[in-house]
């Protein structure tokens, strides 16, 4: 035989071969799959629960009462008496103006009215006699009328001289500024000496109360019937605020109460804005700081909790993975609720072991290695 007819007979032969190992491996792949090599997976037991469930947002820290400081009359503040950042009670006296002037007023009206007092008791004193008088026409008719007259005249006065001072003390009581609440004092904006106007647009400080506060968030609208029934109960939901996702990488704030749903839903967003307030007494919570906010909306008894890597999506349901001695099945599930931390199915038994990891490389029937012990699912209480 020629070489190059050798040669050619012999790279047909390696072709051959290689063709054939290739069609085996095909031939194999399945079998590894379905039975052949065990396919390695983490698996959960079942684990059946009372489950709280809750919706979460984005809230901002509200002062329930905030109050700007302002004068109510022109003058020249003398002295604040507060520090800033100071903790007030309502009625705590925060600044004085100078009343020099209106004490003057004061005492003007005081006199008045005293002067026309004694005026008045003249005239009583004068009709008194024109009355006894005129019974045996001692003075004329004329006289007697005109007398009551004055007396009618002078009555007024004196009232007029008596409002005029009420509204001096209304003046001199504005000269000294007291809280209206309970709270803390902001920045300083003004300092002693400085003529203050009523027209002024900025105040001297801000008085903000710090406990109790409250948190507003928004929720979606399709929770309002749930909204409402959480308001109406005899012990009004509760409302948790963290800084950063509620779970153990959060910073908790504090724990208060549903007391508000606002009453109308945005047009543009369909959200509806709610209200909680909390007991702040170590005042983690701060006005106008942004807080995530978890509320409880229901609880499910007797709940069958998963984590949310164990149920799977098919093209028309969800399903998982049930291990079945030494092989899987699946078994489709409904899936009720699902959050970042559980999920809650039900088509499933308590203590059923689910595959929890490495589901991409199973089907039905397939041959596990099971690593490590399996678990009961965990959730967060």
């Amino acid at each position: 035989m020629p070489n190059k007819t050798r040669k050619i007979l012999l790279g047909t032969l390696v072709i051959a071969l290689i063709g054939a190992g290739l069609w085996g491996l095909n031939r194999t792949a399945p079998g590894i799959a379905a039975g052949g090599v065990p396919v390695p997976v983490r698996v959960v037991q079942v684990l059946e629960q009372d489950v709280p469930r809750y919706v979460s947002g984005i809230g901002a820290v509200l002062s329930l009462h905030s109050v700007t400081i302002r004068p109510q009359i022109d003058g020249i503040l003398t002295a604040i008496q507060v520090e800033e950042g100071q903790t007030v009670k309502a009625g705590d006296l925060l600044a004085t103006l100078d009343d020099r002037s209106i004490k003057a007023s004061l005492d003007q009206a005081r006199a008045q009215l005293g002067q026309n007092q004694a005026l008045l008791q003249v005239a009583l004193v004068n009709l008194k006699r024109y009355q006894l008088l005129s019974v045996d026409d001692g003075v004329s008719k004329q006289t007697l009328d005109q007398q009551q007259a004055l007396v009618n005249q002078l009555k007024a006065t004196t009232q007029g001289d008596q409002a005029a001072i009420t509204a001096a003390q209304v003046q001199l009581s504005y000269t000294q500024i007291h809280s209206p609440v309970t709270g803390r004092v902001g920045i300083r904006a003004v300092d002693a000496g400085n003529f203050l106007r009523v027209s002024d647009a900025q105040g001297l400080f801000s008085v903000t109360q710090i406990d109790p506060i409250a948190v507003e968030f928004s929720l979606p609208q399709q929770q309002l019937p749930t909204l409402h029934d959480l308001l109406e109960a005899k012990d009004p939901a509760r409302v948790k605020a963290f800084i950063g996702n509620p779970d153990s990488s959060g910073t908790p704030l504090g724990e208060g109460r549903l007391s508000l749903i606002d009453n109308q839903v945005s047009a543009t967003t369909g959200t509806i804005k709610v209200k909680a307030q909390f007991d702040n007494p170590k005042q983690t919570l701060w006005p106008g700081q942004l807080v995530n906010v978890e509320i409880q909306t229901g609880l499910t008894q007797n709940a069958l909790v998963v984590p949310p890597q164990v149920v799977q999506r098919g093209l028309d349901n969800y399903f998982v993975y049930r291990v079945n001695g030494q092989h899987v099945e699946t078994v489709p599930v409904q899936l009720v609720y699902q959050d970042t931390q559980q999920s809650i199915i039900t088509g499933v038994n308590p203590g059923d072991t689910l595959v929890s990891d490495g589901q991409s490389r199973l089907k039905p029937g397939a041959r596990i290695e099971v690593l490590g012990e399996p678990t009961a699912a965990q959730v967060q209480p």
